[in-house]
């Protein structure tokens, strides 16, 4: 949060993920009260930055959501998304928790309040310069994280001095699939920076993931197995229908059915083929040349939650892409209680996993793990592949510090585990002696 003497001004507002009672204090109760917030900055769509925004309006919020208009598209979506699956997921929990006697849970949020939010969206083009409030501006510059994804540049006038302040969000990589590589950022005197990878370095997605990529589909033909891709509905989801085409297109592999299992993935698709201005020059020209990246005659959209229960029975060999990413809710859940005690079937993990969420379990090789509240016995493999992730690595969060003219003098280090937070903030301090590098804590305030 930003405050100014007359302004509160709120940068994302997303869904925090992990521990279910954890989960339940901090989604309900957000720390501040939103009847005070003049307006909120969205960096992207992605539910752990946008995810809370319908929490605002139950709570007395009656300013601005500004975003990309790609932004907007998905962010609609996927909110919506959101409500239907915290619905689904908690009716399905309380059937099996009134067995037990226990109290119902019950959704942070439901289809009406993602409606009154959505009315607060205002969208914007990156670069456009948009007055906040008085005396504060701001712009978003393209992060190539996501589609419509950005960095925030918020300017702050008073007394003839002005305070840049420049919010990362989350950042991508350069030479990925589909969409720019990152814009490089504008000077600031305070950068807010992400630290999701802070203290690690990708592989490249390079002739080596291609081997590995196509190793995983030999042994799902070999063994008639199933790929259990757990991946959030944009962006790893339209990433990796393009790759897996690449390896058939190549001659490498032959294709094998690949089920996107998951409404919003097909919405989210929909919407990417609405934004090409935010594609890269090869992306635009498969479009322009009336192709499409994301449709194949051996790739299935699965909508209706009969076609879903179906792919449970289903013998391999297949790939079944279904969100959330970090296995917390979703079909992808009911894919993997129905897969994963087989030890021929692959569970193959394309991005980041957050501390305490069933993904990270699995990550690290938990030999059982609690699916729907049940301790489940894992057989299947599980296989990690962080050359398709969408975030910056150490060495692009490094890069990223160098390429602001000056350097700022004050920079926050945020969204990240402590570990790989502390990691980062140790090196960027480091190169850049003179700067002030913080990682703050929760709840912590600082005056710039």
């Amino acid at each position: 949060m930003l405050e100014t003497p007359n302004f509160r001004l709120l940068l994302d507002c997303g869904l925090f993920q992990g521990r279910r009672d954890e989960a339940v204090r901090q989604n309900r109760n957000l720390g501040f009260d939103p009847k005070s917030l003049g307006a909120v900055l969205l960096s992207h769509a992605h539910i752990d930055h946008s995810g809370a925004l319908p929490v605002l309006p139950q709570q007395g919020f009656s300013g601005k959501v500004y975003l990309t208009r790609a932004t907007a598209d998905l962010a609609g979506i996927m909110l919506d998304d959101s409500a239907h699956v915290q619905e689904s997921d908690c009716r399905y929990v309380n059937k099996k928790e009134r067995r037990r006697g226990n109290t119902c849970v019950r959704p942070f949020y439901d289809g009406d309040d993602v409606r009154k939010i959505l009315r607060r969206f205002e969208g914007a083009r990156y670069g456009d310069h948009l007055k906040i409030a008085p005396r504060i501006t701001a712009s978003f510059h393209d992060a190539g994280h996501i589609l419509g994804s950005a960095a925030i540049r918020v300017k702050y006038t008073a007394r003839g001095n002005t305070t840049t302040v420049l919010f990362s969000g989350d950042l991508g990589r350069s030479k990925m699939p589909i969409l720019r590589d990152p814009e490089s950022p504008p000077p600031c005197d305070v950068l807010i920076l992400e630290s999701t990878y802070g203290d690690r370095l990708h592989e490249r997605a390079g002739e080596e993931m291609k081997k590995k990529a196509q190793d995983l589909i030999a042994h799902a033909k070999t063994h008639k197995s199933k790929i259990i891709v757990p991946a959030f509905a944009v962006g790893r989801t339209q990433e990796l229908v393009m790759r897996i085409k690449e390896l058939v297109g190549e001659g490498r592999v032959d294709p094998i059915p690949i089920y996107i299992d998951s409404p919003l993935a097909g919405k989210a698709t929909e919407v990417f083929r609405h934004h090409p201005e935010c594609y890269d020059e090869e992306t635009f020209k498969t479009f322009s040349a009336d192709g499409d990246p994301f449709a194949s005659r051996y790739i299935h959209f699965v909508s209706s939650p009969e076609e879903s229960k179906r792919l449970n029975t289903m013998k391999g060999p297949c790939v079944i892409i279904s969100s959330s990413g970090m296995c917390e809710g979703g079909r992808v859940v009911h894919h993997l209680k129905h897969a994963i005690q087989d030890e021929a079937n692959l569970i193959v993990f394309v991005g980041f996993q957050a501390e305490h969420t069933l993904g990270r379990k699995l990550v690290e090789g938990w030999d059982v793990v609690p699916i729907f509240g049940v301790p489940t016995q894992r057989r299947a493999q599980v296989v990690k592949f962080n050359g398709f992730s969408a975030h910056a690595d150490r060495n692009d969060l490094l890069n990223y510090v160098r390429a602001i003219t000056p350097s700022p003098g004050k920079i926050f280090i945020v969204h990240g585990e402590e570990k790989q937070a502390l990691s980062l903030a140790t090196a960027i301090q480091a190169e850049h002696p003179g700067t002030d590098v913080t990682v703050p804590r929760l709840g912590s305030m600082h005056e710039i």
